[in-house]
């Protein structure tokens, strides 16, 4: 590659100077050929005299690419040897291993012919001593094989059963522990006031002169007030107040505040009354609706029908045993928020079910049917999500849970109302209820200890194990919660569980 550059190159000087020798004889005059002549003998010398360091420098290049090229060649061919004298290494290697495995082989072989004969002396000593064992028993080895599988059953049998006592106690200890764990740390979370307000039925007047203009000429304006609002005004001898009568709480409240406007205007006549008592109806109405919307933002329940709002704020002016039924129902809700957090329950559901849980009593006074199954109704009639209204219809077990949000809202239903001063009940009765309680349970044969708990909502019976036995427990359950339904006069529910337990004592001496 190399000689031919230089020959191209050589000769592309030639030409170069032969063209250059024509052109200047051509353009120059005679006078000047022999120094043109002189310059490309100069210049076609000098093109010599680098072919020649061409071809020299090319030599010596492809000298030094064949000395490289051979040493290459020979690191291989000694790469090559090297490879080849491990491979042999390798394949020397593999024929002892070969060897050897076959040697083991054949071992292993032998050993296995050993264990064969070995097994098969051992089987026929075997029938020979279960043909012993059959002649000094007497008994075939098929009777034999049943005795210890009877035996073996019944052992087996009673150990699994005192294994099961045993894990359901620890399961029951650990879920009654862990479910105290939840309750606490949701009652804890918790703050709002113990006692709540009071709906307010007496209405004061600043003297005994104002009853006469209350009742008015022949009694005019009293007639015209309790036809506008239904509600009767009870005015006796009680000095400066006037009590008002009713079983709905928000016609009370609206004669409450037209009587309230019509005492400090002073004019009171039946047209005046009427004006009254309609602006306080719209103001009533305003509040309901403000309150039952300020509840749904407290809960953190947005989103619900107007007119479930709408209902739901005539709970304001509803009492149950002293407790106000809005700030149970908000209570409820954040309860049963925080119980179903604690147990990955759905959080949304839970908050929404106790919130209007006992939405049916702002209208059982005037629709037939608990308050239950009137608020489930209301609230299906307006869309609200179905696993709400299952929570709704079923927290007094009208209808059976079947949903871990339904048994929350029950759960939630119940802290709230029995937490202490959440309703008005004097300790004198409270303790004369439970005392009848346990009594009535005490007064069953076979009862060792009863005792009511958890506020009177549970009776635990404990029965004496000789006497009782696991189907009589279950009878006497039914018939001690079947007395106190006879019997007894008490809120809600009450859960009767009767404890047979047998107890084994001994002493170390």
């Amino acid at each position: 590659m190399a000689i031919a550059l230089s020959v191209v190159v050589g000769a592309v000087a030639l030409a170069v100077g032969a063209l250059l020798g024509y052109l200047i004889k051509v353009r120059v005059g005679k006078g000047q050929v022999e120094s043109a002549e002189q310059q490309a003998a100069s210049i076609l010398e000098e093109a010599t005299k680098k072919e020649r360091e061409t071809v020299l420098e090319a030599k010596e290049e492809a000298i030094r690419l064949r000395s490289q090229a051979e040493t290459e060649l020979k690191g291989r061919q000694e790469n090559v040897q090297k490879q080849e004298q491990r491979v042999a290494a390798k394949e020397e290697s593999l024929d002892r291993k070969l060897e050897t495995i076959e040697r083991r082989d054949r071992e292993v072989e032998q050993r296995r012919t050993q264990i064969e004969e070995q097994r098969a002396k051992l089987e026929e000593l075997h029938q020979q001593q279960i043909k012993e064992i059959e002649r000094v028993a007497g008994l075939t080895a098929e009777e034999a094989r049943d005795v210890l599988l009877r035996e073996l059953d019944e052992e087996i049998r009673e150990d699994a059963a005192r294994r099961l006592r045993t894990l359901e106690a620890e399961t029951k200890e650990k879920a009654d522990r862990r479910a105290r764990e939840i309750l606490a740390a949701s009652m804890q979370r918790l703050t709002s006031d113990v006692v709540g307000e009071t709906t307010v039925s007496v209405v004061p007047i600043p003297s005994d002169e104002m009853k006469g203009r209350i009742i008015g000429r022949e009694g005019r304006n009293i007639r015209a007030l309790e036809a506008a609002t239904g509600v009767d005004l009870i005015i006796d001898d009680t000095p400066d107040a006037v009590a008002l009568a009713c079983f709905d709480p928000v016609r009370r409240e609206i004669a409450r505040v037209a009587l309230s406007r019509l005492v400090q205007d002073g004019r009171i006549h039946p047209t005046r009354v009427e004006e009254m008592v309609e602006k306080a109806r719209k103001e009533v109405e305003e509040t309901i609706a403000e309150a039952g919307e300020e509840a749904a933002i407290m809960a953190k329940c947005p989103g619900l029908h107007p007119e479930i709002l709408k209902t739901f704020g005539r709970l304001k002016f509803r009492m149950s045993y002293g407790q106000n039924q809005l700030q149970h129902a908000v209570e409820s809700a954040h309860i049963a928020g925080m119980l179903a957090h604690e147990i990955k329950a759905d959080v949304e559901v839970c908050r929404r079910g106790a919130l209007l849980h006992d939405l049916g009593k702002a209208i059982d006074h005037e629709v037939e049917g608990t308050h239950a199954l009137l608020g489930a109704e209301l609230a299906r009639r307006f869309k609200v999500n179905d696993k709400v209204v299952h929570c709704i219809e079923a927290h007094h077990d009208e209808v059976e849970p079947t949903t871990v949000e339904a048994v929350v809202v029950q759960i939630a239903d119940a802290i709230s109302g029995a937490r202490p001063g959440a309703r008005q009940e004097t300790l004198e009765y409270y303790i004369k209820r439970l005392e009848a309680l346990e009594g009535v349970a005490n007064d069953f044969e076979g009862v060792e200890k009863a005792f009511a708990i958890q506020a009177g909502r549970e009776v635990r019976v404990i029965v004496k194990p000789e006497t009782i036995d696991d189907v009589e427990a279950m009878r006497l359950a039914r018939d001690v919660s079947k007395k106190i339904e006879e019997s007894l006069d008490y809120p809600g529910q009450i859960k009767v569980t009767v404890v047979r337990e047998t107890r084994a004592v001994e002493y170390a001496r």
